[in-house]
């Protein structure tokens, strides 16, 4: 009897035992396909087309099927997707100030779809998790191309050379192209068999550069994008100017008005479909930053915020901001993108539709050589234009970016402390039905 208790009492304990250890293992396995199918974190990825690849970095965040991306710019998380889902597998990521979107399936621990744009375009889009680069055998003496660069170029706009801004770390690079217009972004990459290779992709401006040093001290880049190669060279600003080479355009000069003394006129409707004019009393006596920009372009991306902490700052003090949008048709149907656009930067100050980007000379006919967005047209408080800006800048290129941003922080507190002039009070046109 007593064996026969002993034996029971075992027989349950080993029924127990095995109950339990079958239910742990049925969570570390289910934790194990969790963690198999999870979507979170960060992703070496790339986009291609017609051949050409050009990789990047994704950062994705979230629990569950709610998720939230990121592009890693550099250091820098940029371009966060407005709406995400990963459910099933299958992930789906919206990015609605670019009208963008990716679809992707995971499987195997590889992500692979397509990137989807604005304009219809649609390109192979592929990713695996991110490693750290692992048995890379760096080159004791890689050749040193940190620092500024000068590419010679005819582009365009009439600029006869763009700056080429270099950090180097051994076999490291990161690196911007800054144009009158602005930056492409910090193209990132590194040193393999002879050359340099960068590139960038943040939900826009794809871009692979290929930098070659040769033995003259110059640099041959190889421009990549979908739709074509551009083959520049590039010399140190010292070799350019011995060649008697001019510098890059002054953003400051490119563009001018035909007639200074004349006011800026404008009269567009807003997004609500009101008519807002120069002449609007709002603007009367008060410092206006006229800007040209689109949803469409990434530089307007870049300097969308600095306007807006402008616009919070001074607004008080008599800053008024109006931004003349140009968007392709297709857009100016609803204005999703832009409204996008808004909602993403928090812009406080007045959108006017100004109409389709190759109306832009027409629709200004009082300006020369305007063919670059962003631009911006400082007035001052007796309603001339004081100063005219070219391009916007991102982090990607440094001094310059910082330079720039506070030039034009101390422009607008320059203009903002001249007395009203005692015209300001003049009747004024400005609102009615579209």
């Amino acid at each position: 009897m007593i064996f026969q208790g002993i034996k029971g009492h075992v027989g349950n304990f080993n029924a127990r035992y095995i109950f339990w250890a079958a239910i742990s293992l049925l969570v570390v396995l289910f934790a194990q396909a969790s963690r198999a199918q999870s979507i979170a974190g960060r992703w070496d990825a790339a986009i291609s087309s017609n051949g050409i690849s050009i990789p990047f970095e994704l950062e994705i965040e979230g629990k569950g099927s709610a998720v939230r991306s990121y592009f890693l710019n550099g250091s820098d998380k940029v371009n966060p997707s407005n709406k995400g889902e990963f459910q099933s597998g299958a992930l789906h990521l919206q990015f609605a100030s670019y009208a963008s979107e990716l679809t992707a399936v995971l499987q195997d621990g590889v992500l692979t779809g397509a990137f989807k744009t604005a304009g219809g375009d649609s390109y192979e889009f592929r990713a695996r998790r991110h490693e750290e680069p692992s048995g890379l055998v760096e080159d004791p003496n890689p050749p040193e191309i940190g620092g500024p660069w000068e590419i010679q170029v005819k582009s365009p706009k009439g600029e006869t050379s763009w700056r080429f801004l270099v950090n180097q770390a051994g076999v490291r690079v990161s690196a911007a192209i800054l144009r009158v217009d602005g930056d492409t972004g910090t193209l990132s990459g590194s040193y393999e068999n002879g050359k340099f290779v960068l590139s960038h992709f943040a939900a826009e401006r794809p871009l692979r550069v290929e930098v070659t040093p040769a033995e003259d001290g110059s640099l041959q880049l190889d421009l990549i994008g979908f739709r074509g190669k551009q083959t520049l060279k590039a010399l140190r600003p010292e070799a350019a100017r011995a060649k008697g080479l001019a510098p890059p355009a002054d953003p400051a000069q490119h563009t001018k008005l035909k007639n200074p003394n004349e006011p800026l006129r404008f009269s567009f409707p807003d997004v609500n479909g009101q008519i807002v004019s120069n002449t609007a009393e709002r603007f009367q006596g008060k410092v206006v930053l006229v800007n040209i920009t689109g949803s469409w372009c990434p530089n307007c991306h870049d300097e969308a915020p600095f306007l807006e902490a402008l616009y919070r700052q001074y607004h008080g003090q008599g800053l008024e901001i109006v931004a003349l949008d140009f968007e392709q048709e297709d857009q100016l149907k609803d204005l999703t993108r832009l409204k996008a656009f808004i909602n993403r930067y928090g812009i406080g100050y007045s959108y006017l539709i100004a109409g389709e980007p190759d109306q832009l000379n027409q629709k200004l006919p009082q300006a020369e050589n305007l063919n670059a967005w962003p631009t911006t047209f400082f007035v001052g408080r007796d309603g001339l234009v004081r100063s005219i800006h070219t391009g916007f800048t991102s982090r990607a290129s440094g001094i310059f970016d910082s330079r720039l941003k506070e030039e034009l922080n101390s422009e607008v507190a320059h203009l903002l402390q001249e007395s009203v002039p005692a015209q300001a009070s003049a009747p004024s046109v400005s609102v009615g039905k579209k």
